[in-house]
């Protein structure tokens, strides 16, 4: 039997790159827990317009949100179309103007000069003010945005009047600045304000300056700006920057559609950056169409996914647009907020302003520690399917001293931010690889009893999965310690190889047990290695039988690999969505299905398989089936927004719920080959019969 030897030396720097890993992932789960305060938000415009439907004083409906737990209402840049409204501003056609006029309508006497005289234009838009403050607020903008040649002061009266050259259905929606007295009639209420103001077009400082001085005394939770544009891009950022550190605001950045990363704004990433990303939280927010399909029970529980496994800081809230059953508008709203509140509370979060991490990077030595380790595992599994080289202990030290090198300088001299997701990237794959690879080695120098109990057998493929996975959480730390700072828990950077770890350890295993097993003659103490296998399964004559069966296998693999991620768009089952919310429920992180329903039961199936002595062909396919959970659980980490207790818990959940799945599948494999040995001895029966 070919024996296979495990270098100490690399064994040894592994174990001390784990340790390095481990402590870097303690400093961050300390960072995860030192950030647990979320901002609930709601729209200030949304929580008006439920007391207009209710037919409610505003004042009502603003008191009873506080209570539920709102901390802070989102102001956005007016417009005419709402000045129009509350009447505090009013823009009116020119041509409108003149139909009155020449209809009679037009009774004031000043207007009517002005447009006896000509200079009411049919084009233009007039800007008439009915509140001092707006007024001069609506003129200030106007002339930053539009300039002085297209917006002229008149003097209609004892009135000033702005008349604008301007499309006016363009212009009834053009943004106009942030309304000092929202703002004031939202911290008088009670809550933060969540500001959304938008860019000027060839934003100068002094446009920066004017954004932040409406800002003056104004109690503001976070800035999230509005529009495909932050303020200042693209030639004053740092006027923003500079006024965002002065007045001590977080940058509130909108999670994109696909959950991944953020909706894209210019200047966003310069912004952040120049903040520092201790100064940033994400926002999420429940799409306008999907709200209405959630009953409040689904939605909250959304909002406790997502502040927990996506690290968002900023809730913010949609109004129901329609009444639960034999509720009102007013109730059905103040039941979901107060539902999210508690929920969250429950949690362990605080609300208030939203919470942000801390500028976390961890020691370049601790770092360069984990690359060593990298460096370690990745000649450590090359030794143990090449025969040639697990037999050259000098030449594994070469390849290891020129992989750690390659790996760790760039580390220690401050950068390496490349090298750093390779090495997560062989991390997610080496040690879930490794792992059954030891395992198999393991039983390989045993000598296995001849026949074992099913209960035995069960417990013991149990505990083989336990000590499996544990190896495999090897590589979860190492991927954590590779990739953790602040700009990984936030989603500027992302680890971009999560397709390919479902299918590298699987190819990875494949290679070291046709290192180790004959998967056509049964054998299982030797054979022929990786390459000759492999020739005769080219040489092999093809059936339709088989290309059918080759053709499943396929559309599996394709199935699920495109399930994977954010954007794949493979449909997931009805059944299997109400599974997933069962769990989540009934577990504080839903293990993931493809290690609860497909690779831990296969790995206790293949311990079945080894000990019932099954075709070496079964016992390869399921072996490789059992890669795909162990992967998984490494995979999961790469998610990095998730926090890392969570993952971890995630993982564990998989383990023991998956060994119960492979038992029970175990236990019916059991009853149906024993059924099948029955109805076959009655078969022989009756033919000796007759």
């Amino acid at each position: 039997m070919k024996v296979w030897k495990y270098n100490k030396l690399l064994l040894g720097v592994i174990i001390l790159g784990l340790i390095a890993a481990l402590i870097i992932g303690v400093q961050r789960h300390q960072v995860e827990q030192a950030s647990r305060q979320v901002d609930l938000a709601i729209d200030y415009e949304g929580l008006l317009e439920l007391a207009e439907r209710e037919g409610l004083p505003p004042e009502q409906v603003l008191k009873e949100a506080r209570e539920a737990g709102i901390s802070s209402l989102a102001v956005y840049e007016t417009t005419f179309k709402k000045l129009n409204v509350n009447g505090k501003t009013t823009a009116t056609k020119g041509s409108d103007i003149l139909n009155r006029y020449h209809s009679g309508s037009l009774t004031d006497p000043a207007w009517r000069d002005l447009c006896a005289s000509g200079r009411v234009v049919g084009t233009e838009v007039y800007v008439v003010g009915h509140d001092p403050q707006t007024y001069k607020e609506v003129k200030e903008d106007l002339f930053r945005r539009l300039g002085a040649d297209r917006v002229t002061v008149l003097q209609v009266g004892s009135e000033e009047v702005l008349a604008v050259k301007a499309h006016y259905e363009s212009f009834e929606k053009m943004n106009i600045g942030m309304p000092t007295d929202e703002m004031k009639a939202v911290n008088a209420a009670g809550f933060h304000v969540l500001a959304r103001p938008s860019n000027y077009e060839a934003c100068t400082p002094d446009d920066v300056e004017a954004v932040f001085k409406r800002l003056e005394g104004i109690d503001v939770s976070e800035i999230v700006y509005s529009g495909s544009q932050v303020l200042g891009a693209n030639k004053s950022l740092q006027a923003t920057v500079d006024k965002m550190k002065e007045k001590s605001i977080n940058l509130g950045l909108i999670e994109g559609v696909t959950q991944l990363q953020f909706y894209p704004q210019d200047g966003m990433k310069e912004l952040a950056a120049g903040l520092g990303y201790d100064h940033v939280v994400r926002l999420y927010s429940i799409g306008k169409d999907e709200l209405p399909k959630l009953k409040i029970d689904a939605a909250v529980e959304r909002w406790s996914n997502t502040d927990e496994e996506r690290n968002i800081r900023i809730d913010l809230l949609r109004i129901y647009e329609k009444p639960a059953p034999d509720k009102t508008l007013l109730s059905t709203n103040m039941e979901y907020f107060k539902a999210v509140h508690d929920k969250l509370t429950e949690q362990g979060y605080e609300i208030d302003k939203a919470g942000t991490f801390a500028a976390y990077y961890p020691s370049k030595i601790l770092r360069a520690l984990v690359m060593a380790g990298v460096a370690a595992a990745g000649v450590l599994y090359l030794s143990l399917v090449i025969p040639a080289l697990n037999r050259r202990r000098k030449l594994q030290y070469i390849l290891f001293a020129v992989f750690a090198i390659i790996a760790a300088v760039p580390v220690l001299m401050g950068s390496g931010s490349k090298i750093r997701v390779v090495a997560a990237l062989a991390s997610a794959n080496l040690f879930p690889s490794l792992a059954i690879i030891y395992l198999m080695d393991f039983v390989r120098s045993r000598k296995m009893p001849e026949h074992i109990s099913l209960p035995r057998m069960i417990v013991t493929a149990a505990l083989a999965l336990w000590v499996t996975g544990a190896c495999s959480y090897m590589g979860a730390a190492y991927l954590s310690g590779s990739l953790a700072d602040t700009e990984y828990f936030l989603e500027f950077n992302i680890f971009r190889g999560i397709k390919l770890t479902f299918v590298m350890p699987i190819i990875l295993v494949a290679v070291a047990f046709m290192q180790r097993f004959d998967i056509f003659d049964g054998k299982m103490d030797d054979c022929d290695g990786v390459v000759a296998q492999m020739k005769k399964i080219l040489d092999m004559p093809v059936k339709i039988k088989t290309l059918v069966g080759l053709f499943f296998v396929l559309v599996a693999g394709i199935v699920f690999v495109a399930r994977s991620g954010h954007t794949s768009g493979m449909p997931v089952s009805g059944l299997e969505l109400q599974f997933r919310a069962f769990l989540e429920k009934a577990l504080y992180a839903r293990p993931r299905t493809k290690e609860l329903m497909i690779g831990h039961p296969a790995f206790m199936l293949a311990a079945m398989a080894f000990f019932r002595k099954w075709p070496t062909m079964v016992l390869f396919a399921l072996v490789l089936v059992a890669a795909i959970g162990q992967g998984s659980m490494v995979e999961t980490f790469a998610h990095m927004r998730t926090p890392i207790y969570m993952s971890f818990v995630r993982g564990i959940g998989g383990i023991v719920l998956g060994a119960f799945v492979g038992a029970a599948a175990m236990v019916m494999v059991e009853i149906w080959q024993a059924v099948m040995a029955r109805a076959a001895k009655g078969n022989q029966e009756g033919s000796k019969k007759d």
